[in-house]
């Protein structure tokens, strides 16, 4: 989630943080032998499909889908064009920036420091981090890792954007070091005492991502690498830094602003430094990994599920949502939760969700943003989150 636009109001903010002819997909080279792709005779293919086009139908330009079932079957549906200027279809493998579902791994590294002892969630920032969170009674004396993942820790958010096609012109170059995004939060005073509350705070973890290389001694980027993309083979994850490009192929990304005009807001250098991209396939395998307990120890992804409410503002967007340490659980309208974390920025947008037990799993990635008001950007939000509770509750 990202907070992109300064005019909306408080819950148009919070959602704001998380065009075409159709074109199905018959045949396409290069899948692995165990995917099917949309549109074919299998019911649950067919399913997909008709989610998919659902959301490509709300305005979305580019959609793709993919849903891992409990008897291991990969079902992949695009919906959608790579760019309104060629219409070619959407490719079922494309890359793009998954914004905040990278919470999920850099909370996933710390705990395994948790489990390796190197590192306490009742660790203080202060320890790890003198003298970074202070001032306008910022107290990094009395803020915990644990509040930092739980974004309780009161810290206001406060990251550079663009809230125009003018703007994002001006500004879609611009590179922010970790210290200068603390140091604008730092300028604010805190939303609420620590552990008092909950708010949505991605400056929290960019402070996350500094005390995992406090306590390594090395880059975030290696940690991760290290402990997650290559253990899980994810060949589509990679690291951008300061580029503004997303590798191929990918389809183009783009923002429906209050104006009414659509841009193409694809090449770009993200604010955030340690921002990610990735793939349905990649992001599939990692959470069915991470819940079924291939990354964590069972008491440290019991941490993990540990979940506290979440405010009014991304209850709009999380119906019934809880927060957990960097994931999320939703209700599933079969009974139970399902556990994930959305991200939106730069034009993309994720939706990603997996049982308890890790055995069935969906994420789709919508390269578009309807920014244009808050209605457009809920129903983008629900026609995303339908396909994957049906595809949770068995009914893809």
């Amino acid at each position: 989630m990202r907070l992109n636009s300064r005019n909306l109001s408080r819950r148009r903010v919070a959602l704001a943080a998380v065009a075409g002819l159709v074109a199905l997909t018959v045949t396409v080279t290069g899948l692995n032998a165990a995917e099917k792709v949309g549109n074919g005779a299998d019911p649950a293919v067919t399913r997909l499909q008709r989610d998919t086009d659902a959301i490509h139908a709300l305005g979305v330009t580019g959609v793709q889908a993919r849903v891992t079932t409990s008897d291991g079957r990969d079902l992949v549906a695009t919906s959608g064009v790579v760019d309104r200027g060629t219409g070619r279809p959407v490719p079922p493998h494309g890359r793009f920036r998954m914004a905040s579902t990278r919470k999920a791994f850099e909370a996933t590294v710390v705990l395994q420091l948790v489990e390796e002892h190197r590192l306490s969630l009742d660790d203080t920032v202060e320890r790890w981090l003198p003298g970074m969170v202070r001032g306008n009674d910022n107290d990094g004396r009395r803020i915990t890792v644990r509040h930092l993942l739980q974004n309780t820790s009161g810290i206001h958010d406060d990251l550079p954007g663009y809230t125009t096609p003018e703007e994002y012109r001006q500004r879609r170059y611009d590179v922010y070091t970790r210290e200068q995004l603390v140091a604008r939060a730092m300028n604010h005073r805190p939303d609420f005492e620590p552990g008092a509350g909950w708010a949505y705070s991605n400056t929290g973890f960019v402070l996350v991502g500094m005390i995992i290389e406090r306590v390594t001694g090395r880059s975030l980027q290696q940690e991760v690498t290290d402990r997650i993309v290559g253990p899980l083979g994810l060949h589509h994850t990679t690291w951008p830094g300061t580029s503004p490009f997303v590798p191929q192929p990918h389809a183009r990304a783009y923002q429906l602003f209050e104006t009414g005009e659509l841009v193409d807001v694809t090449e770009q250098v993200l604010v955030d430094p340690d921002s990610m991209i990735s793939s349905t396939r990649d992001l599939d395998r990692f959470f069915r990994a991470l819940l079924g307990g291939r990354l964590l120890r069972p008491a440290q992804l019991a941490e993990m599920k540990r979940t506290v409410e979440i405010n009014e503002d991304i209850n709009v967007i999380w119906p019934g949502g809880r927060y957990g340490l960097g994931l999320a659980s939703r209700p599933l309208p079969c009974g139970g939760v399902y556990w994930g974390h959305d991200g939106g920025d730069g034009g993309y947008i994720t939706v990603n969700g997996v049982t308890d037990d890790g055995r069935r799993s969906a994420v789709v990635s919508m390269s578009a943003s309807l920014g244009d008001s808050m209605d457009h950007q809920l129903q983008q939000q629900r026609g995303a989150d339908t396909l994957i509770q049906n595809a949770l509750c068995g009914q893809v």
